[in-house]
């Protein structure tokens, strides 16, 4: 599903703060990477950028030379394998849910059943890059569970598509409840400088239930 929000910069920042929005995995993994999903740059005050979050999720390889496997439409309890394309490169394989499948809100699993060679596990939404879990071993596996949830934060020299580092993880980010929800806007308040200067807030408004 694809939910149409607007970002509105109502602060006393004249667009000169980055926002970066970013989505985290309920599955915890300390190897995970959190990604910068969506960075805006350089938006005035009263201007507005509009953009797509989807639900749906994408899964595909990677490698360190920057090549990626072409992207699986994945829903939550399926699982992928990544075994030997004849070509000797990896390869990602739908694999038949077991019996009873592996149950809904397990999240997407990808198992590497390669005898050798790890692996990077993408996860995409809308087309740009929202989480990843580098070097997956053989008999190992990623997995990816996520609620539609957005976190929005002002922050300084985050690219798009990058992992996050861990002061933008534990700055004060806001979360975007974003379930049941057709289009809403995203208005950025505070900011300014001096004695007058008040932190950024990030709030839903105009909100259209789906």
């Amino acid at each position: 599903m694809n939910i149409q929000l607007r970002f509105i910069n109502r602060s006393n920042d004249r667009g000169n703060s980055e926002v970066v929005l970013f989505q985290r995995n309920v599955v915890p993994d300390f190897d995970e990477l959190a990604i910068a999903w969506k960075v805006i740059r350089f938006c005035g005050r009263d201007c507005i950028h509009p953009f797509v979050y989807s639900t749906s999720i994408e899964i595909a390889l990677g490698d360190e030379h920057g090549n990626y496997s072409p992207r699986a439409t994945a829903q939550d309890g399926e699982r992928f394998t990544v075994g030997v394309h004849p070509t000797g490169r990896a390869r990602l394989v739908t694999e038949p849910a077991p019996a009873g499948g592996i149950g809904a809100g397990a999240g997407i699993e990808v198992v590497n059943r390669m005898t050798r060679g790890a692996v990077n596990v993408n996860a995409f939404s809308a087309g740009k890059l929202i989480a990843a879990k580098w070097a997956v071993a053989p008999a190992q596996k990623a997995v990816f569970r996520f609620t539609p949830v957005l976190w929005i934060g002002a922050a300084s020299q985050v690219q798009e598509g990058r992992a996050l580092s861990s002061a933008v993880l534990s700055s004060d980010n806001t979360m975007l409840p974003l379930a049941g929800i057709a289009a809403a806007d995203i208005v950025m308040t505070g900011g300014g400088g001096g004695a007058d200067a008040q932190p950024f807030g990030f709030a839903l408004e105009n909100v259209v239930h789906v």
